[in-house]
């Protein structure tokens, strides 16, 4: 059973969500649709971005979530490219490159290969640019804000799929099931960092607010 996977059809994992068919199956832990509210989110607490770009690894990430930030863009008055890097190095250069105009901001595009690459706060603050991750993890180690999906509810929710099949229930037949709950973590400090001036309704919204 899996608990990690954000695209277990397109990877070729199972048949479909409905009836993943073979021995397998489990919870994806990514919504397609976050990718607008990423972009809505970061211009609702740094309204002057207008110009965005995701870091993001052409090996490792699914692509699913061009199609809904696509979508938000006309509405938020931004602009959107995609900024693919494979190596530190790459995202130094990425980063840098994009910060040399005004008005940018950062969708650092959620995969195991950005969890790994966390000097992108660091880099990202130096160079003034707000950016919004898809981990909890970001924020408490210096980042701006994250929105995702609530890790510790997937987890809760895969104990009852594991007692079915413990119970005789075959995980083919089991749905694969998306996430229900999702969390929003804002960092205040580093956002007074950024000389962003956080509203209180987006606080009042957030699951989790780092001072």
């Amino acid at each position: 059973m899996f608990s990690q996977v954000a695209n277990p059809v397109g990877a070729g994992f199972a048949a479909s969500f409905a009836r993943p068919g073979g021995n397998i199956t489990g919870f994806t832990n990514f919504e397609p649709s976050m990718g607008g509210k990423w972009l809505e989110l970061l211009k609702e607490l740094a309204p002057h971005v207008a110009r965005t770009t995701a870091i993001f690894n052409p090996k490792t990430h699914s692509g699913q979530y061009w199609q809904s930030i696509e979508a938000a863009v006309p509405s938020l008055a931004v602009t959107f490219t995609r900024s693919p890097v494979g190596d530190a190095t790459e995202i130094e250069r990425a980063v840098e490159a994009f910060a040399r105009d005004p008005n940018g901001g950062l969708l650092v595009m959620p995969d195991a290969f950005t969890l790994t690459h966390r000097e992108l706060i660091a880099l990202a603050e130096r160079r003034r640019l707000p950016s919004i991750y898809a981990f909890r993890v970001f924020p408490a180690s210096g980042g701006l804000l994250s929105y995702g999906v609530d890790q510790v509810e997937i987890y809760r929710r895969k104990a009852a799929y594991v007692d079915r099949i413990l119970r005789g229930a075959n995980p083919g037949e089991l749905p694969i099931e998306g996430p229900t709950k999702f969390e929003l973590v804002i960092n205040l400090k580093t956002a007074k960092t950024l000389g962003l001036d956080v509203p209180w309704i987006l606080q009042q919204r957030a699951d989790e607010v780092i001072e």
